[in-house]
């Protein structure tokens, strides 16, 4: 069993709140808008990262981090980016190939929304951990957290803070 915690559009912000749920965790996913990568250098200190860089971060942000972060957890096929849209509203740039080889968990951030669905169509499951950083609009600063447990993803929480 591996615990996922899931954030994204950071824009720089990180506090003992969020990095008390990164302890928790024992691999933390970062859906882009990062900013100040001392955010990422921070939580790789305390455990294994995987990211995406966002239409927000900088040369040495893109750098070190993919567009498009495709890997297996467990027997999980997960993509990570950060501009990707949601079932029925794909972003064009990943349209045609997340329809041909579909991961089982498909995560974007961008939007500062909090999205969880099913895309029956494609068979996977859309995660948009919402934005955790104190820039935007959103009223309430989000992430998820989850298990994946062989090909099985369980436990989903959402954590909230007031803005």
């Amino acid at each position: 069993m591996t615990k996922i915690l899931l954030l994204s559009d950071t824009h720089s912000y990180i506090d003992s709140k969020i990095l008390k749920y990164v302890k928790e965790a024992d691999e933390v996913w970062h859906a882009g808008d990062i900013g100040d990568l001392k955010v990422t250098d921070t939580i790789k200190a305390l455990k294994p990262l995987r990211a995406v860089y966002g239409n927000i971060d900088d040369a040495k942000a893109r750098t070190e981090f993919p567009l498009d972060n495709k890997f297996k957890c467990e027997e999980v096929d997960v993509w990570i980016t950060h501009i990707g849209g949601y079932p029925g509203r794909y972003d064009r740039r990943i349209k045609d190939e997340i329809q041909l080889n579909p991961p089982r968990i498909f995560i974007s951030g961008h939007s500062h929304i909090l999205k969880v669905m099913n895309d029956k169509k494609l068979q996977l499951l859309h995660m948009n951990p919402g934005a955790v950083g104190k820039h935007g609009f959103q009223k309430v600063r989000t992430m998820l957290r989850f298990e994946i447990n062989g090909k099985e993803i369980t436990n989903l929480e959402v954590i909230e803070f007031p803005r």
